[in-house]
């Protein structure tokens, strides 16, 4: 009997096949990764310094255990060479496979900048386990970390670093961070707060180049803004966004936009191959958090087990790690005119985005306010007169 082959092993990857294996404890299973195959929790990545916890720790099964409780054969350290879709057929430097349902978690990849000067080869970035020991080496004797990008990753980074004395320097576009996702107000607060902790902000800049400084009374790297401010800083990380992986689907002819488009039962344009997580596009959104990963997987499961479900994603807010100032928000969803709204500012910001209507879209709690998050939820739709 062929395999059900899923591609990746992430929170998406490994999400189906234990999902799976609720339903179904005998069907072949091939996963393939190009990583090492461990088990872990990529979330945690942007708040594990201040946690103490080394890559290890971060680890919650390594590869050999994931495979005796997925009852699977993992394929790590494999590259996927191309998918054909007619022969239904996985192709690695490994061998090529046939499937009888492909599961596609490809995860997304960093953007990065195109950024000119001799020290834009040592801008780092941290997307999975390995770059974050990476990023704990070179940051042995490092005093200050500038940080490219104030959304949610570049937020998340410098509430880490500062939260184990760091100093930080973010560098955004915006006019506060972690815009668009949280409204002005929210950002401002966080600004401050930041601030008091040792954050420099740069905001409403962008970085042209980075430099190997010269001098031995400076930091490794010269940061130059397009207003021309110099930042001095021992590491520089790039934190600004993901970009789902496609590559590999669209050159198998599935169809792309920003993601792998699939339909409601998470179905390719492939017959047999679904898709999840952060390559995914569904409904002209992409939802690159970890709850709808969560209802994708069990959905998935119950398709490859021979009950075809359809996915309904319910309100998924999403928390924001930053220390000291915790946010949850239920992003404004896209394309609807719409404006944020202040409802209370006692003990917290409590927010809500309506549209045209003043029907309630969208929210944001921060601090004590968060405790509303389930009579916020049960707004949803309602006007708020």
């Amino acid at each position: 009997m062929k395999p059900i082959i899923i591609i990746g092993s992430g929170l998406a990857g490994y999400g189906v096949a234990r999902e799976l294996r609720k339903l179904d404890k005998l069907m072949p299973l091939l996963i393939v990764t190009r990583d090492h195959g461990d088990a872990y929790y990529k979330p945690a990545l942007s708040a594990a310094l201040s946690q103490d916890k080394s890559p290890e720790d971060l680890i919650t099964a390594n590869v050999n255990k994931a495979a005796q409780d997925f009852n699977a054969t993992i394929l790590y350290q494999t590259t996927v060479r191309n998918i054909d879709t007619a022969l239904k057929l996985v192709v690695t430097d490994k061998g090529s496979f046939e499937y009888q349902s492909l599961v596609l978690a490809l995860g997304a990849e960093v953007i990065r900048l195109k950024l000119e000067g001799d020290g834009a080869d040592d801008v780092i970035s941290v997307n999975d386990l390995w770059d974050y020991k990476r990023f704990r080496e070179a940051l042995l004797g490092a005093e200050r970390i500038a940080i490219l990008g104030s959304g949610l990753i570049g937020c998340e980074f410098a509430s880490d670093l500062i939260g184990k004395g760091f100093k930080a320097d973010v560098i955004g576009m915006t006019e506060q961070p972690l815009m668009p996702l949280i409204p002005a107000a929210a950002g401002e607060v966080l600004n401050k707060r930041f601030s008091e902790k040792g954050v420099s902000w740069h905001l409403e800049r962008k970085v042209t180049s980075v430099m190997r400084s010269t001098s031995t009374s400076e930091k490794a790297l010269n940061v130059i803004l397009d207003n021309g401010d110099v930042i001095n800083a021992d590491i520089v990380l790039s934190a600004v966004g993901l970009r789902a992986r496609t590559t590999l689907a669209a050159e198998a002819g599935i169809t792309v936009n920003r993601g792998i488009v699939v339909d409601d039962y998470l179905r390719t344009s492939a017959e047999n191959v679904y898709a999840l997580g952060d390559c995914i596009e569904i409904n002209g959104q992409t939802l690159p958090y970890v709850l709808p990963i969560m209802h994708a997987s069990r959905v998935i499961a119950k398709t490859l087990a021979g009950q075809p479900t359809p996915v309904v994603f319910p309100p998924m807010p999403v928390t924001i790690k930053t220390q000291g100032y915790p946010i949850l928000v239920l992003p404004a969803p896209m394309g609807v005119a719409g404006e944020w709204k202040l409802l209370e500012d006692d003990n917290g910001l409590k927010m809500g985005f309506v549209d045209q209507e003043n029907k309630l879209l969208g929210f944001v709690l921060t601090e004590g306010q968060i405790t509303q998050q389930a009579a916020m939820v049960a707004q949803l739709g309602h006007s708020l007169e």
